[in-house]
């Protein structure tokens, strides 16, 4: 008989401290400041030197049970929740690096990280060097004397590529740096970067954890030492996760396994579906054995996942087609949701990026993205055959 709680009750239970009402489900503490007893009362809760709450900026009881609950999950010591994945990102490059330090990254990013990578951080000093994700070599080779910091997405935002965390880790520890993994596309149901050598995690909570589109919210997982400057730069600048949002993420946590095992069934059927079709030129998907990294893909994923990248034969104007004629399935650039979707990443989410830049990530004109939901596999593969047919 374990005693370690298996993650499925970790996703229900963890991050549960009740009030004097007892109550059953957790509570949603809708305010903004939180009274105090006297006055050295205040001046140690402000000092830091007493455990409690003044602020909601600073901490809230519903924000951090959910901060407990996603660190559980991911195997860390500490999270730092923040108002979306892009506040989580941009909180960890700029707690983590300095003017005169140089980050390695993959090249396949989602559109608005590569734009924070490529012309944000060099206005402070900082150089970004893109690589091939799954080229070791090629993180080994971008090394240099002030590298301080390897970012990358796997799965890939669109492509589904992926990256070996583990490898990819001993390189950026071998350097002295550290290695930063947005989890968004697997969920810690799927994967867990911290246990294959990772220092720190990001999440768009809008997505998988919530799961339903309803609200934003991003966090970061980690150890202590490496999540307290996070939290002070946040603290101080303002991008908190809102109680309300917490709350909703709290009870997306707590379907996610089950949401997880279905999208994932779903999603292997339908990509298995699209590999079939002749006007289907390339299908991405890492729960196929025709994925180039599918090897890869079961030793550090429980799953495939629920993203499906597939390419047309026809360009822009074979997959306009189907994206215009699709009924059911929804027309937006969000991800992760019950309700399957379906994207042009060259002309939304990856649109604004030089065409030098969506070409090298093999982001065609061609290429679309679908996120399987819940409903029925049969049902979502009659909606896009409107297009396809």
């Amino acid at each position: 008989m374990t005693t370690t709680p298996h993650p499925e009750t970790l996703a229900i239970r963890s991050g549960r401290h009740l009030t004097h009402c007892n109550e059953h489900s957790l509570p949603l503490f809708l305010t903004s400041s939180f009274l105090t007893e006297s006055a050295e009362d205040a001046r140690q809760l402000f000092a830091g030197e007493a455990d409690g709450y003044t602020y909601s900026r600073f901490t809230n009881p519903t924000v951090n049970a959910f901060e407990e609950r996603l660190a559980a999950l991911e195997g860390g010591e500490r999270c730092q929740a923040t108002a979306s994945g892009m506040a989580a990102i941009h909180a960890v490059l700029f707690t983590h690096l300095s003017a005169g330090d140089h980050v390695v990254a993959s090249r396949s990013l989602f559109g608005a990280t590569y734009t924070m990578l490529a012309t944000l951080l060099p206005r402070f000093g900082i150089e970004v060097s893109f690589v091939e994700p799954a080229d070791l070599s090629a993180w080994q080779v971008a090394i240099r004397g002030n590298t301080r910091l390897f970012f990358l997405e796997t799965p890939s935002n669109p492509q589904t590529e992926l990256t070996d965390i583990a490898a990819v880790a001993g390189i950026a520890h071998a350097a002295g740096a550290l290695l930063v993994v947005d989890n968004c596309f697997c969920s810690p149901a799927l994967q867990t970067p911290l246990a294959l050598g990772a220092d720190l995690v990001v999440h768009s909570g809008t997505k998988y954890i919530d799961g339903q589109g309803r609200v934003l919210g991003g966090a970061v997982v980690g150890s202590d030492k490496l999540i307290e400057p996070v939290y002070l730069y946040v603290r101080t600048t303002g991008p908190t996760l809102s109680a309300f949002n917490a709350w909703v993420l709290l009870s997306g946590l707590e379907t996610l396994f089950v949401r997880m095992e279905r999208h994932c069934a779903s999603a292997l059927k339908l990509a298995t579906w699209l590999e079939q079709l002749p006007q289907v030129r390339r299908v991405r998907y890492p729960g196929l054995p025709s994925h180039p990294q599918f090897e890869l893909a079961r030793r550090q994923q429980r799953a495939g996942g629920a993203v499906i990248a597939f390419e047309l034969d026809g360009g822009r104007e074979a997959a306009w087609k189907v994206v215009d004629a699709i009924s059911m399935i929804s027309r937006t650039g969000n991800f992760g949701d019950v309700k399957s979707t379906l994207t042009h990443p060259a002309t939304t989410t990856h649109g604004r990026l030089a065409p030098e830049v969506r070409e090298a990530a093999g982001i065609t004109e061609g290429l679309l993205r679908l996120s399987v939901g819940l409903e029925h596999p049969d049902d979502i593969q009659a909606d896009l055959l409107r297009g396809l047919a």
